[in-house]
């Protein structure tokens, strides 16, 4: 199950309590108070994890906590600490505080650290209090609290190139002719549920990642459709493919279309819209004579200045223009702005 938002409740362990202990040996007159401290509180990570591309361990386990500090022990021993629990989460996921909505963490790479929540301190116990005027101390601490975190986790997939477009346009069918992503197909809207990502192999060393983000209809930005729950993906996307269905069968005017979804980008982040940008016009294999779609689409193109190829994703036809030209486009904003795109 995709999960791409989760409210979570994070408890560290309880410090453990000092001891009260007084040496008593055979032999050993006036030993001494020898009560050690407490053991602190277990403390709670996260860890971002490159093979998780969903937060639904976070849907049924909403409520984590770490193992408390043991108390401590005469002979000046130390309570054991509490056990640390770290959770992984994919990357791209960014930490929230639920009740302020600030922004704690973004899980930009693998194997990122970061402390959720602080495990209590364990207390001293009476041989800490022990001084030549106060020898037999009986005072000792209590383990603090650890700290209890409330935090929103909302996981924003990370790509190089995302797929946006009605419902049926057929970015699932290209995504897996381009890539090694099987998602599901069929020949109705909103077959695709969730976000699919795929590795477009360039050469044994050169790769980027697509993103297929489904659900974007008209008033999507408002709730409808399935595009509320899936637009926050695309904010991470370097380039936006505009897929347009031109076929005659379609009945819908890609001209049209078109100006919808920028609507919907621009009502959920006007940003999105001066983002580098492909218009790519579908499904020509079933365009016969009738061409008047795809013309329109060309001169769209041309207007809004933006790069244009017409393609079948389900013949392969300028397929690989398409990749090519999305390779080279990373490669110059890599080269443009240094903020390393995948493609090398």
């Amino acid at each position: 199950m995709f999960v791409d938002q989760v409210r979570v409740i994070l408890i560290a362990g309880k410090g453990g309590d000092g001891c009260v202990s007084f040496r008593r040996e055979y032999r050993v007159p006036k030993g001494g108070p020898d009560g050690g401290r407490g053991g602190d509180g277990g403390s709670i990570y996260l860890v971002s994890d490159p093979n998780l591309n969903s937060l639904s361990y976070f849907r049924y386990h909403p409520i984590n906590k770490a193992r408390k500090g043991a108390p401590g022990q005469g002979s000046n021993k130390q309570g054991k600490r509490g056990r640390d629990l770290y959770l992984k989460v994919p990357v791209g996921t960014m930490v929230k505080d639920a009740a302020t909505g600030q922004v704690l963490h973004d899980f930009l790479k693998p194997g990122e650290v970061y402390l959720a929540a602080r495990g209590g301190r364990g207390g001293r116990g009476n041989a800490s209090f022990a001084t030549p005027t106060h020898q037999v101390p009986r005072e000792f601490e209590k383990g603090r609290p650890g700290e209890e975190k409330e935090l929103i986790l909302e996981l924003k997939l990370i790509a190089d190139v995302g797929l946006v477009g009605f419902p049926n346009t057929g970015k699932s069918t290209l995504i897996s002719k381009i890539s090694a992503a099987r998602p599901e197909i069929a020949d109705y809207p909103f077959t695709t549920l969730t976000p699919n990502l795929g590795v477009v192999d360039l050469d044994e060393e050169r790769s980027f990642v697509v993103a297929d983000i489904p659900g974007l209809i008209e008033g999507a930005h408002l709730g409808h459709g399935l595009g509320i729950q899936f637009l926050r993906h695309i904010e991470r996307t370097r380039i936006l493919v505009h897929l347009i269905d031109v076929s005659p069968l379609s009945g819908r005017d890609p001209v049209k279309d078109y100006r919808v979804i920028q609507a919907e980008l621009k009502a959920f982040n006007p940003e999105l819209v001066s983002r580098k940008q492909v218009i790519v016009a579908n499904k020509i294999d079933l365009l016969g004579e009738d061409r008047k779609r795809l013309l329109a689409a060309r001169r769209l193109a041309a207007r809004e200045k933006k790069p244009f190829l017409a393609i079948s994703a389900l013949t392969g036809e300028g397929l690989k223009d398409l990749v090519s030209l999305l390779a080279r486009l990373l490669a110059e904003m890599k080269n443009g702005s240094g903020q390393g795109a995948s493609v090398e």
